[in-house]
């Protein structure tokens, strides 16, 4: 076991899905609204719906409306259980397991879709913006014919699980995984140990955000724009 967990802490920073990287930086001096929420113990990332769907079409037709979408990514196992067992967390801490994405419509405003969470707001440039789409794009399995694949109905609001990319461990985990969205959006930080929601909330308050942005995890969502 000891061997597999040094395994699995040197291959950490190669794991999947990978970040991605803005092209063509400064392009735009308009940025989009782009959240990140914490449920407590898991984080996920709240994207435009429409923008989403360039990357995702797959999407459409499960989730024809809305302003956003909150993606989460994460064990299969453990993500989809109707009860969560001392067994369930073992493994899926402490050996690779299969993941999913789990899609959620949000069709109002985040801090009032999920009043019981945190929820922080960022605004990112165009490049910046497009860059994380590639990301959640990547973290969708995909079929011979390029399609997404359900699995289950998902867990809390209009949801769905689809097959994710990569796999889930002590050291690739959902938070680690919201970590790399946001180096995917042009964020300087360090993934490697982003492994708790709280450090993904911590990180964001105490950094300046690319693209301008307003922080806050009381202002309703209409009052949070982006120039």
């Amino acid at each position: 076991m000891l061997a597999l967990l040094a395994l699995v802490m040197v291959s950490g920073c190669y794991t999947l899905p990978e970040s991605t990287r803005p092209e063509g930086e400064g392009r735009s001096l308009s940025s989009e609204s782009v959240y990140i929420v914490s449920h407590g113990w898991h984080t996920g990332i709240i994207y435009p719906r429409e923008r989403l769907l360039e990357y995702v079409p797959g999407l459409k037709t499960r989730f024809p409306s809305g302003d956003f979408l909150e993606i989460g990514w994460g064990d299969k196992g453990f993500y989809q259980a109707e009860e969560i067992t001392a067994g369930i967390t073992l493994k899926a801490l402490f050996w690779p397991t299969e993941t999913v994405v789990h899609v959620v419509a949000v069709a109002r405003s985040p801090y009032r879709s999920f009043p019981n969470s945190e929820v922080r707001h960022v605004c990112l440039d165009q490049a910046r913006i497009e860059s994380l789409g590639r990301f959640l794009a990547n973290s969708f399995a995909r079929d011979q014919s390029d399609e997404i694949a359900t699995t289950r109905k998902g867990i809390y609001g209009d949801s769905q699980f689809y097959v994710g990319v990569g796999s889930f461990h002590l050291f690739n985990t959902c938070n680690k995984w919201t970590a790399k969205g946001l180096e995917s959006s042009g964020f300087e930080i360090n993934t490697t140990l982003k492994l708790t929601a709280s450090s993904i909330l911590d990180y964001l308050d105490a950094n300046a955000k690319p693209g301008g942005t307003q922080q806050s995890d009381t202002v309703p969502a209409t009052q949070a724009s982006c120039g």
